[in-house]
């Protein structure tokens, strides 16, 4: 199956799995974990902050910074679609106890101008805004980077109004490798910042979360209240040493093969892309130009062997993600599945030449 569902289908290497069964362990809880303490520190370095902590999820770290960037009832002004809105389960509600003052951004970048109108000192009868998050890059956004003098005006801004400023870095890396900005760079505008090493970055498990030293201390209390505190982790975390070392300037190819899909899909009668460029590796695309649902259209490369994200927009359009299990022989294949499926228009994203299809395009 080519599966460009999410970069979060990465598989780890041979090489990252030999790196992390030699990795030396020891007790995370204590602090004695060689493995886990060597990507910490390199992830502080690389953000260009105090402190960095391991955790098991990215979407953990979200939450962690959450509730230490505000105190329960306050808001928090983020993009209509981040992840927190939309993708967490009420998170926000349910762990920070936090108001969500979402905001429509252009690709999930808005402008201070946005922002103004909702903050709000807080009294008697209002909710304290107090802080800004942010996500670079953007997923809903087809992965959109946040430019620099955008962010140094939601830093002034923040600064003006006493708030803080949280960075969901998921995909931060991206960002990095497509613009040449360091994360130091992008991160220095942030008070808090955090990178998933699953992704586009391939490591199967794990985040970390940077900030000054004092608020990595009070996250390591809510990593144990919310049951991620560990012991041996450092075999895990040895994924993500690996990754830092030798799966950041490949990013480029994902970017590449990325543009590569999106000239192939932009090409096929009836689809059009959702975003006029393609910045690093995530894609949206529309078929209803083609007389077929998304839904049918998934179907229809499903069984062709290419497996794509639905679910979006009002499941109206399908998202691509590029990332290091995708070659650029694997997208060109992926084009042609969606061209056949298209030109077809199976009601049902079937029929019974399916199985001659299929082998069609492994040939």
């Amino acid at each position: 199956m080519i599966d460009l569902s999410s970069d979060t289908q990465t598989r780890p290497t041979p090489a990252m799995r030999e790196f992390m069964a030699a990795a030396p362990v020891g007790d995370e809880q204590l602090r004695e974990d060689p493995s886990v303490n060597r990507l910490q520190e390199m992830a502080a370095a690389l953000t260009g902050k105090d402190a960095a902590l391991f955790l098991p999820s990215g979407t953990m770290c979200n939450a962690i910074a959450f509730c230490l960037n505000a105190n329960r009832g306050e808001s928090v002004i983020l993009d209509w679609d981040a992840p927190p809105n939309q993708a967490k389960s009420g998170g926000p509600a349910w762990l920070a106890n936090v108001m969500l003052r979402p905001v429509a951004g252009k690709r999930g970048i808005f402008d201070v101008d946005q922002v103004r109108q909702h903050i709000n000192k807080g009294g008697t009868h209002a909710a304290r805004s107090a802080f800004i998050s942010v996500e670079n890059t953007t997923n809903r956004g087809g992965g959109a980077i946040w430019p620099l003098e955008r962010l140094a005006e939601m830093r002034a801004l923040a600064d003006e109004h006493g708030m803080r400023l949280h960075m969901d870095g998921a995909r931060l890396m991206n960002a990095v490798v497509a613009s040449g900005h360091s994360a130091a760079t992008f991160a220095s505008y942030a008070d808090s910042v955090w990178i998933d090493l699953s992704k586009g970055l391939g490591a199967p498990v794990g985040a970390v979360l940077a900030g000054s030293r004092e608020f990595i201390e009070r996250a390591r209390l809510l990593k144990h209240m919310f049951g991620g505190a560990m012991r041996q982790a450092g075999i895990i975390a040895a994924g993500g040493i690996y990754a830092f070392e030798h799966h950041v300037e490949r990013l480029a190819e994902d970017h590449a093969n990325a543009q590569f899909l999106a000239d192939g899909l932009a090409s096929i009668p009836g689809v059009k892309l959702v975003y006029d460029t393609v910045p690093t590796n995530i894609l949206f695309f529309d078929v209803s130009g083609t007389g077929m649902t998304p839904q049918q259209v998934e179907r229809g490369i499903n069984a062709l062997g290419v497996r794509m994200g639905g679910g979006y927009d009002g499941a109206k359009v399908i998202r691509a993600v590029t990332h290091l299990d995708v070659s650029r022989d694997d997208c060109a294949t992926t084009v042609e599945a969606v061209r056949q499926v298209c030109a077809e228009g199976s009601p049902n994203g079937r029929d019974d030449a399916g199985a001659t299809r299929k082998e069609s395009l492994t040939h």
